[in-house]
């Protein structure tokens, strides 16, 4: 029969989203409704970080929805680990609805004002859905069922790759041709923008395609990354210092 974890450790595990990750530490986790332990994989790493940190959570942090600090956290969300089979399966769903729509992806993303990448992040479980566009994707794609729609806008999405895709020669040779460009475009962005990095977070994805001079059809990639430049960190900007003993 499951028990109930320590509160310090059910505190940890309720408010850190935790990525399932092949070949790690097998620990308990909670339902955040019932509080009772079911076995996940969590990596080693986050596993002694976890337990190191654990001892420092009030018992009652989850029960007043605080952080150790005692700030107030966030509304209530699915904080939970996503289950890779769940992602899938609802993803079959979502593409079996869009198939069912008649729409391409192009024609999607128009609908509901996204780029195309960001429109196949949704249905990939890669991103999530804001209301505005749930409105349109449910006026858009009708079959898709109201539990797959509220999961879509509930859910933090776990934001990861498998590796096994760099076996699909599609994905190989693009990421073998950013990585063979990498040092050519670090430096044409340190030129042009300075020190500093292209943002993935405020970042915008198109994929189009072009013609060229002798009729092929030719794949357009369109990175369009906030410029992050390195900041200089002088003691006095710092606002949380290290404790020194």
């Amino acid at each position: 029969e499951l028990s109930p974890l320590p509160p310090t450790l059910r505190n940890m595990l309720l408010l850190t989203a935790i990525c399932l990750v092949p070949g790690a530490v097998m620990i308990p986790s909670i339902s955040r409704t019932s509080g009772l332990a079911r076995p996940i994989v969590l990596p080693r790493a986050a596993t002694a970080r976890m337990l190191a940190d654990a001892a420092a959570w009030p018992a009652g942090a989850h029960a007043a929805n605080v952080s150790p600090a005692g700030a107030r956290a966030g509304p209530a969300c699915m904080y939970t680990t996503l289950d890779p089979e769940e992602v899938s399966a609802r993803t079959l769903r979502l593409l079996s609805a869009k198939d069912a729509s008649g729409l391409s992806w192009d024609e999607l993303a128009v609908k509901l004002g996204l780029t195309n990448a960001f429109t196949v992040q949704l249905f990939l479980g890669q991103a999530r859905l804001s209301a505005s566009a749930a409105e349109a994707l449910t006026e858009a794609v009708p079959l898709i069922s109201k539990a797959d729609l509220a999961a879509m806008q509930q859910a933090f999405p776990m934001r990861k790759w498998d590796p096994a895709l760099l076996q699909e020669p599609n994905v190989y040779r693009t990421h073998e041709a950013i990585m063979h460009y990498a040092e050519a475009i670090k430096t044409l962005i340190n030129e042009q923008c300075g020190d500093g990095i292209m943002s993935a977070i405020d970042f915008y994805l198109d994929v189009g395609t072009t013609t060229g001079k002798a009729g092929e059809k030719r794949v357009v990639l369109t990175f369009n990354g906030k410029f992050l430049p390195f900041i200089e960190q002088k003691s006095a900007d710092n606002s949380a210092p290290s404790p020194r003993d």
